[in-house]
């Protein structure tokens, strides 16, 4: 028997509602229909629902939250979610734009109850990782059991679910796009409490996780591609919007994007992106799937610019397409390779839809779909998937289903022909037949086209093998191989596919951040994409939750971190601009002014010392960050970065003073931050201590001598 403050009692009721606001014309209408609504549900007393269970775990806030204490007097909208799910994805926007609108003053707080649907989110510090690389700002509690979800009867994510503020059901919302009925509900609800002066106006302590992080290189790498001919990589450097090209000695060549998301096209030092995943590197052209943006996009490096190729910047429900690109909406693009289909070599991207579970095709060049009608260039068209998110294979494209898809790979030759697909929601690997579209299992999941519900960690052939949301597959033509990111496994595999064999490569199974360096001693941490270099012997793995790519020798069989320089910091296009916050416990020394002049370069020498028997933590990201708040055009609008590997020297940190002195706020300054991570020498207490530096800079438009050094050195 249902319990009496499940969302079964409220559906009934809520019906007539949605039933009258459908057939309603006007707002005030609307308006009117919710209040009504409303003045009935006072009346009840059995919809009152439990508080959250004690002892579970709490992001984003000071500590935990009761329905009864500090959500007392409020409006709280539950989003009930699972990091991985693509429509629970989509509706962050729609909670973006409704907590811009109604604060915690005004007495609407957002909680997310994260409810895993795969054992991998169960975990908190994966929560937590999510939590991060989609920017979320509310409290979310880590209810891993699910434990309000089967009280309150919640039956699929995404689910919202509107509370008055004694904790008294009002309205829900099953699944993505109702964003309009959303801010209707919630406006109604705070304007008819308020109204009775029903609502508490007290804060709720918000502390944001990412506020404590110290910089680094990679913030959440999503995807990575490789160009051996011109022996370079570009990385999809997704928390932090941007594209990197780096070489394969990892110089940083290019920066294209960031900090800060948003969907420019032009000059690469003005472009910007939300959120990229996907990336194919060829030539001079860099395709990449810029997912949050809905967008595909591309950067022509020898022009030094950047297009859209397709997508119109909003998220898009078409299903089928067959629009000139920039008129094709689009949605959640993740992930594009090059291939060839009915025209010249390279003359289509494949892309993996993921929020409309389908693999869709833009062409490049004039080109024909496997028994479909001819492509004019620029035509972005819907290739395979019904769009019903399904593990269904099928003969015919547009009837088999997709749960996600979210990796590609192109096999061309012979006998494979096929492009490999990491569906990640069925957690299964297809295939894609060039020659007529064929939609077929090679390893993973079940038989079941419903059941998405299949995933496990076993090696194996065919169906008897199980992954765990795969998100990324690459094929090593040299050898006949195909290599699959198994993101929840936290592991990398390789199948055959002569025989449909899927065995462990690297990884233990375990998240974590070890360098083993042999492969099974080796930690992954939901790697996200994979692709293979210098002639099938390298893999090079965007590891995600690490914020890292890493390497591994197929030879040697062994793991090695993918050194990214960051010599070339000053002169890159693109950086953070605003440094990141220190503790309340950092240091904070000011430095004596120092006089310098238009176009000298200033040398911080910089000695640090760590108490008696400690050392660096190598594992942990140790850093530095020179910014100039209030005067960012000292360095270019940009925060300098560098990591801290070695305390037995002092470091050097230089920069150039602009030779064209702008008109600057008050007394400008450098600020210096440095984060270090050191744990004792014996026994495993660790810590993280942060100290900044104030340079006062008395700038004067004469010309000086070349270079001026400034010494600074604390200990802690």
């Amino acid at each position: 028997m249902a319990s009496q403050c499940s969302l079964s009692t409220l559906f009934p009721i809520q019906s007539e509602l949605d039933c009258a606001l459908d057939d309603a014309t006007t707002e005030q209408e609307k308006e009117d229909l919710v209040k009504e609504y409303l003045n009935k549900l006072d009346q009840r007393e059995d919809l009152k629902i439990p508080d959250f269970q004690t002892g579970l775990e709490w992001l984003n806030t000071e500590g935990p939250l009761s329905l009864n204490k500090e959500l007392s007097g409020k409006v709280v909208l539950l989003d009930f979610f699972t990091y991985c799910c693509i429509n629970c994805m989509h509706i962050l926007p729609d909670l973006h734009h409704l907590e811009k609108k109604h604060s915690a003053k005004d007495g609407l707080v957002v909680v997310g109850v994260h409810s895993a649907k795969f054992p991998n989110e169960k975990v908190l510090e994966n929560v937590r990782s999510a939590v991060l690389r989609y920017d979320i700002c509310h409290p979310v509690v880590n209810d891993s059991e699910a434990h309000l979800w089967h009280e309150l009867e919640v039956s699929c994510w995404p689910t919202l679910v509107l509370l008055g503020p004694r904790g008294n059901l009002l309205f829900s919302l099953v699944g993505e796009g109702h964003r309009d009925r959303l801010m209707l509900f919630t406006a109604s609800a705070l304007r008819h409490y308020g109204e009775q002066g029903l609502l508490k106006t007290h804060a709720v302590g918000i502390k944001l996780y990412r506020d404590s992080l110290p910089p680094s290189v990679l913030s959440f790498p999503g995807k990575v591609a490789v160009d051996s001919s011109k022996k370079r990589l570009a990385i999809a450097d997704t928390g932090h919007h941007r594209i990197l090209v780096v070489s394969t000695a990892g110089q940083l060549l290019r920066v294209i994007g960031g900090p800060e998301s948003g969907r420019q096209d032009g000059d690469l030092s003005d472009a910007s992106f939300k959120a990229p995943q996907g990336v194919a590197i060829k030539g001079e052209a860099v395709y990449v799937a810029d997912t949050e943006n809905h967008l595909i996009r591309k950067i022509d490096l020898l022009e030094g610019r950047v297009s859209t190729l397709a997508g119109v910047g909003a998220q898009g429900t078409d299903k089928e397409g067959g629009s000139m690109g920039p008129q094709q909406p689009i949605s959640s693009p993740w992930d594009v390779t090059l291939g060839t289909a009915g025209g010249a070599e390279g003359n289509v991207l494949w892309i993996a839809m993921a929020g409309t579970h389908q693999i869709w095709a833009l062409f490049l060049a004039d080109g024909k779909l496997p028994k479909g009608s001819e492509s004019k260039a620029g035509t972005c068209v819907r290739w395979a998937g019904s769009g019903n998110e399904e593990n269904r294979n099928n003969s015919y494209p547009h009837k088999a289903g997709f749960a996600q898809p979210s990796g590609l790979a192109s096999a061309p030759e012979e006998p494979w022909g096929c492009l490999y697909v990491a569906d990640s929601e069925s957690s299964t690997i297809r295939t894609l037949a060039m020659k007529d579209g064929a939609v077929k299992l090679l390893v993973g999941g079940e038989r079941d086209p419903l059941n998405l519900f299949a995933f496990g960690d076993v090696d194996g052939k065919g169906v008897d093998s199980k992954l765990q949301h795969p998100l990324g597959v690459a094929w090593a033509p040299e050898q006949s191989l195909l290599y699959v990111a198994d993101s929840y496994n936290h592991k990398i595999k390789v199948v055959d596919p002569k025989v449909k064999q899927c065995s462990t490569l690297a990884g233990t199974g375990e998240a974590g951040d070890t360098l083993g360096p042999e492969f099974n001693k080796s930690c992954f941490n939901e790697p996200g994409g994979i692709c293979v270099g210098d002639g099938g012997k390298l893999l090079y793995v965007a590891d995600t939750n690490n914020h890292q790519v890493k390497v591994l020798d197929l030879s040697s069989k062994t793991v090695s971190l993918f050194p990214i320089s960051t010599d070339c910091t000053d002169s890159v296009p693109s950086g953070p601009t605003k440094a990141p916050t220190l503790p309340k416990s950092a240091a904070r020394r000011a430095m004596p002014p120092v006089a310098v002049s238009a176009g000298q370069t200033l040398v911080m020498s910089l000695t640090l010392s760590l108490p008696e028997g400690t050392k660096l933590t190598e594992e942990a990201p140790s850093c530095w960050a020179l910014s100039a708040e209030g005067n960012e055009w000292l360095l270019e609008s940009h925060v300098v970065t560098g990591d801290i590997v070695d305390l037995s020297k002092p470091l050097s940190i230089s920069t150039s003073i602009p030779a064209v002195i702008k008109d600057f706020n008050g007394n400008p300054s450098l600020t210096l931050g440095v984060w270090l991570y050191y744990c004792m020498e014996t026994g495993n207490a660790c810590m993280m201590k942060a100290a900044s530096f104030t340079q006062p800079l008395q700038i004067s438009g004469n010309r000086g001598e070349e270079e001026i050094t400034v010494a600074m050195a604390h200990a802690f």
